[in-house]
């Protein structure tokens, strides 16, 4: 048996379903007074549903929730916060055109005399952020202070309902180290003084930093609590995983495997890219035929990096360098013109659109690199659409179908034609076989092979590292968003992949 304090918060058999998806599964939960507990899992694990049941967004189909040895249960956010559970998100949910202290108090403001109180609501403010440790001109906008600072406003105005229990999802996602580190210090303070606080993060550094627990969740399932000094970084992977490191990885023979001359120019070359609060600067090259395959955990920095090198996010350090020539990638549009295509994580979101036809979502990229005065003619986009539909296979009724009816392999597959269409040297895919069935995937990968054989520089994104050790000539490995180092060759192996995310030896 545990000694110590008991907890203040138990969530006992927590189960909830949305139509088609177990979403938790008879989840046990429990948060301790004067700790701090990182939840952590991939992506689809479970962790933001169990948040939301706890803070009342979603009632449990079945289990109860006890606080203070009292069951509970909270209908909204608003009623959690009064019972003293309060939530710091990663994007901060205040009024950035209002003043500090109007976003400690709002909705709670100080009367007198049937109007606010300006002077007392400005008081009240500055002894808040002072319990934090934080002193600054309360009567200052918020926008006018950095993220860090906001989310410490954030985190005052959570503490001043009394809060019993601070839940911070993802509060590291924006900051700097230094910024991280002002963070923590808060944390620490906190804890010290008895506050439960639950820790939602990817970052393994951080959480071994900062956690005194930690709880992995897996496909809505409860994989296991433990003491953070108790439980190994690898094993931890391990946990969110799914497999032991140690087995055998039984992965194919890297199919892209192809004789690289080491001398030979890199095409891109990326030197000590980098932005703030996004991804620590890093050097990349790639060669013409290369696969170049980028691992890592989920916030580990492989979108972020996709996204400094298509100019979705501009850079603030750094340079990228194609063929030699300096790019000035200010803009997705500065990419595509310099022959950059990139296939985003989210197709729904940002790769197809749903209610133009096939044809229509294969041209998008290749008009806008046209422009707007050198129109395709109608003739023209049925040849270039009929063109990728029988060269990539997009199974189809006609080039005239909404995109939106089409599988998720064959939207995949329109979103891959659509950039080979504007004849790109270097193409970014980022994900592209996430969420579709298995023969799919494979001819997806077959695909992905046969361009790169072809003398395209492909970066390639996957969660699934079988794909990328099939794949890939060279693997970046990434780790809470720093390039760790590079595998190549014989090298490249999903346990050698694993330890190097882990920080161990093999």
């Amino acid at each position: 048996m545990e000694s110590g304090p008991a907890p203040i918060l138990e969530m006992k058999g927590i189960s909830l379903s949305f139509p088609g998806v177990k979403a938790l599964s008879t989840i046990d939960f429990r948060l301790f007074p004067g700790e701090v507990h990182a939840l952590m899992g991939q992506n689809g694990a479970g962790k933001s549903t169990l948040i939301k049941v706890l803070t009342g967004v979603y009632p449990p189909d079945q289990g109860v929730i006890e606080l203070d040895h009292r069951a509970i249960t909270p209908a909204s956010p608003l009623e959690a916060q009064k019972l003293g559970i309060s939530t710091v998100y990663q994007e901060v949910n205040l009024c950035p055109n209002l003043s500090v202290a109007e976003n400690i108090s709002i909705g709670r403001e100080p009367m007198r005399m049937g109007r606010i109180d300006w002077k007392r609501l400005n008081e009240q403010a500055r002894t808040a952020l002072a319990k934090l440790n934080i002193h600054i001109d309360v009567t200052q906008t918020l926008s006018s202070y950095s993220v860090a600072i906001q989310q410490m406003v954030a985190i005052a105005r959570a503490l001043d309902v009394s809060a019993k229990i601070l839940i911070l999802d993802e509060p590291t996602s924006s900051l700097d180290e230094q910024e991280v580190e002002l963070l923590f210090e808060v944390i620490r303070k906190l804890r010290d003084e008895g506050l439960a606080v639950l820790f939602v993060t990817h970052f393994l550094a951080q959480t071994y930093q900062l956690a005194d627990r930690i709880t992995v969740l897996r496909n809505g399932e409860l994989v296991g609590e433990t003491r953070a000094a108790e439980l190994p970084r690898l094993k931890l992977i391990e946990q969110m995983i799914g497999r032991e490191v140690s087995q055998e990885s039984g992965s194919l023979a890297p199919a892209a495997q192809v004789a690289m001359d080491q001398a030979a120019p890199a095409l891109v070359e990326a030197h000590d890219l980098g932005r703030k609060g996004s991804m620590t600067p890093f050097d990349l090259k790639i060669r013409k035929g290369e696969i170049l395959g980028l691992a890592g955990l989920l916030g580990s920095g492989r979108t972020e990096t996709a996204r400094l090198l298509f100019g979705a996010d501009k850079a603030d350090h750094g340079s990228v360098k194609m063929g030699g020539r300096k790019l000035s990638l200010s803009s997705p549009r500065t990419a595509l013109m310099n022959g950059i295509g990139f296939c985003p994580e989210d197709r729904k979101t940002d790769g197809i659109i749903a209610d133009l036809t096939v044809r229509e979502n294969i041209i998008l990229a290749l008009q806008a690199k046209r422009g707007i005065f050198r129109a395709l003619s109608h003739k023209k986009q049925e040849e270039i659409a009929e063109t990728y539909i029988r060269i990539i296979g997009i199974k189809t009724s006609g080039m005239e179908q909404p995109c939106g009816k089409l599988s998720g392999g064959n939207q995949q597959k329109v979103i891959l034609a659509r950039w080979l269409a504007t004849d790109p040297q270097f193409l970014i895919l980022d994900e592209p076989t996430r969420g579709i069935d298995v023969g799919a995937k494979a001819e997806i990968m077959d695909l992905v092979i046969q361009l790169c054989q072809k003398g395209l520089a492909i970066l390639f994104i996957a969660s699934e590292l079988e794909e990328v050790v099939r794949c890939c000539t060279r693997v970046a490995v990434l780790r809470d968003r720093v390039k760790i180092t590079e595998l190549e060759g014989s090298a490249i192996d999903e346990n050698a992949i694993l330890h190097a995310i882990a920080g161990v030896q093999e």
